[in-house]
């Protein structure tokens, strides 16, 4: 495992997060593992090295941040081992406060996370999403008195326009809060549309991409064939996937395909490392469900991709519209 600063600030993470969304109840989607087949799959993780774990208070209501408490308090001997993230701004009840990024909402929303999670603190809270219902001033402010708490070590945010982004950095700065030191947003090989602004503007102010879906909710592992048809029990039955991702994108994953075939590894192998490879990049957050999952992250480190592979690999993509905001 290798590991890295997150961004330009002082914390230390593994360069494989762990996304922990897979994990909760069955009954959410059938691709999902309880606790007892998730622990396996966590454990070779920690057992690889990797120590950024991510979730959020949203995931299968709460259900996410119960088991990632209760996995990581079992896996790892002291609370300082690994870094936790969770995030806000998804409905978490049918009240009509029960939602955004308020001081109400956050104030009730982290204690409620710190609560199912069984920890006194996070390492980073995140905003899910953009409000654009509530002035960004009131949450800045709020994620301050979060921190000032001890409640959360690190902000970070996640899918927005980067003018947003800008905007929420400069009001924590004019007002000396806190600012936020990552972003998560939508980036892999089929969606590079954060190459545009986002990606330069976290460079340019020393924030670090840990993008979500790396590997387009399986596109990428040739987990699908054209026409929308599924060779796994998530890509059969990913409506968001299908809306995201189109025929149009497998030029990019036949790309990935030939790639992989000349160098005989897997294609999940050759889109991660290209995405390891790509500046800026602190962490990608992995979906696992299984042993191979992980397996193929944690070698796509030391795949080294020339120039020329690079240049094939690219060549193929067509712009999208904005994806993954909402």
């Amino acid at each position: 495992m290798e590991y890295t600063r997150l961004g330009r600030s002082g914390l230390t993470v593994s360069r494989i997060c762990l996304g922990m969304m897979s994990y909760a109840d069955r009954g959410s989607w059938a691709w999902m593992l309880d606790e007892e087949a998730a622990e396996p799959i966590v454990r070779q993780a920690v057992e690889s090295g990797v120590t950024f774990f991510d979730t959020a208070d949203m995931y299968s209501d709460g259900a996410s941040e119960v088991l990632t408490g209760r996995l990581l308090a079992k896996l790892f001997p002291r609370r300082e081992d690994y870094v936790l993230a969770t995030k806000v701004y998804f409905p978490t009840g049918a009240g009509p406060n029960d939602k955004g990024l308020s001081r109400k909402h956050i104030m009730a929303a982290i204690d409620s996370s710190l609560d199912r999670l069984g920890v006194d603190h996070v390492d980073l809270y995140q905003i899910h999403r953009w409000d654009y219902d509530t002035p960004i001033e009131e949450t800045m402010e709020a994620l301050d008195d979060v921190v000032s708490a001890g409640k959360a070590r690190y902000l970070g945010a996640s899918s927005m326009f980067a003018w947003q982004f800008a905007k929420a950095q400069h009001v924590a700065e004019a007002h000396g809060w806190t600012r936020f030191v990552s972003m998560q947003n939508h980036y892999n090989l089929v969606y590079r549309e954060e190459e545009r602004e986002m990606l330069p503007l976290c460079r340019d102010q020393g924030v670090g991409a840990i993008p979500w879906s790396p590997l387009a909710r399986g596109l990428l592992t040739g987990s699908r064939d054209r026409g929308g048809a599924g060779v796994t029990a998530r890509s059969g039955s990913d409506p968001i996937a299908d809306a995201m991702y189109t025929d149009d994108d497998f030029d990019v994953v036949d790309a990935v395909r030939a790639l992989a075939a000349a160098r005989d590894l897997p294609p999940a192998r050759i889109a991660l490392a290209w995405l390891l490879g790509r500046s800026g990049v602190t962490a990608p957050i992995i979906g696992a469900t299984k042993p191979r999952h992980l397996e193929d992250a944690v070698a796509a480190l030391e795949v080294a991709l020339d120039p020329d592979e690079v240049a094939a690999l690219e060549a193929p993509y067509r712009p999208h519209a904005v994806l993954g905001h909402q």
